[in-house]
């Protein structure tokens, strides 16, 4: 059932379910989805070039609300692998929502950076160590998503072409994600050593992720050709792809930004300064094969919505891609100083937020009434 009507006064909550305690027993990584557009709209919103009264503190109460749906959404799944740990190691065989095992590092990442842009300011240095040991958990958590995923792709899972959406990006994309977080960090490590470890471990992250996110793109553009659009249920998913593309853009001009003075203060200086050469060609480069990809999202996107698009989970891939594209279009407008790239990036941003008060919405009426705790792994044991 889809979430298409207001919700009622006197409905109780999670009336569709049989049990409250269906709530854990139903809960997927799905839901890191929404951390993942969550934080990323409190970091756009804290990029945007405007003098505007209260967007400061919008993005920093975004940001707060981001860290408890974190917390809530982790205290949930982990009573699922101990309530029902049968039903729970399911996951791994379907081929659907164990791609959504990368939605957890990379919702942990919006948290990390919002540490740097939120959290310092208000608490000081201190919170630079707790970044950095939750970076190399991020760094951990999505090198594994980005192995042991693919490799049940190959061995357990039942896979064709035609049933191929973009969601095969989510596990393979996280260590990107956390690659473009150690741009932001690098910098504030107080020791030089550190900050190099940092910084080329971001690089390996981010060759880790693009080819293998790119080789996937390729093959969706030859299903699409062949195969057409996926069903409706899968409508966002033309967004996700999206995402490697504005998250390495993002990522080599941060890891460019960084590089020349930390490979000086570690005796390379000329390396330094070809990275950050490299850097900007490879964010402009790839910021312009994003912006293919955008308006073929937009039109694929007014197509579906010709026959009505149901609400699921699935609705945040609309966001988080879209947000990682307006960071690296507002920081190449910081760079270039360039007033294209500054109202681009505003209406982008101001696009995200738009989407997001529609999905969240949605969310939370869907959640209220218990309609979008299904398990799609225990609903396909009851046919």
């Amino acid at each position: 059932m889809t979430c298409t009507h207001s919700v009622k006064t006197g409905i109780k909550p999670f009336s569709h379910l049989q049990h409250p305690r269906e709530v854990i027993r139903q809960f997927t990584p799905n839901w890191f989805a929404a951390t993942m557009g969550t934080g990323v709209l409190a970091l756009a919103l804290a990029q945007l070039p405007l003098a505007m009264p209260g967007l400061r503190v919008l993005a920093e109460g975004l940001w707060l609300l981001n860290i408890f749906l974190f917390v809530v959404f982790t205290a949930l799944y982990a009573a699922r692998w101990v309530l029902f740990f049968d039903e729970a190691r399911r996951i791994f065989g379907h081929s659907t929502v164990s791609m959504f095992f990368g939605t957890i590092p990379m919702g942990l990442a919006t948290i990390i950076n919002g540490f740097l842009v939120f959290g310092l300011p208000r608490w000081g240095d201190g919170v630079i160590h707790v970044a950095e040991m939750l970076w190399w958990l991020d760094v951990a958590m999505s090198l594994a998503c980005g192995v042991l995923i693919p490799f049940m792709m190959f061995t357990r899972q039942e896979h064709s072409i035609d049933q191929m959406t973009a969601v095969w990006l989510l596990p393979v994309v996280a260590a990107e994600v956390a690659a473009a977080s150690g741009g932001l960090l690098a910098p504030h490590l107080a020791d030089a050593h550190s900050q190099l470890v940092m910084l080329v471990t971001s690089y390996v992250l981010w060759a880790f992720s693009l080819p293998v996110a790119f080789s996937i793109l390729t093959i969706l553009l030859l299903r699409m050709a062949l195969h057409k659009l996926p069903h409706e249920n899968m409508a966002a998913s033309s967004w996700l792809a999206l995402g490697p593309i504005g998250t390495g853009a993002l990522g080599m001009l941060l890891l460019g930004a960084d590089a020349p003075a930390i490979f000086a203060a570690n005796g390379l200086p000329g390396i330094g300064d070809i990275a950050a050469g490299l850097g900007l060609v490879a964010g402009i480069t790839l910021w312009g094969f994003g912006l293919w990809w955008m308006l073929i999202a937009v039109l694929i996107t007014l197509r579906y919505l010709r026959g009505g698009i149901p609400f699921n989970l699935g609705w945040w891939g609309f966001t988080f891609p879209l947000g990682v594209y307006s960071l690296a279009t507002l920081k190449l407008a910081s760079i270039l100083s360039l007033t294209f790239f500054s109202i681009f990036g505003c209406v982008q941003v101001a696009l995200l937020l738009g989407m997001w008060l529609i999905v969240a919405r949605r969310t939370l009426q869907g959640a209220w009434r218990g309609e979008l705790f299904v398990s799609p792994c225990i609903a396909g044991l009851k046919k």
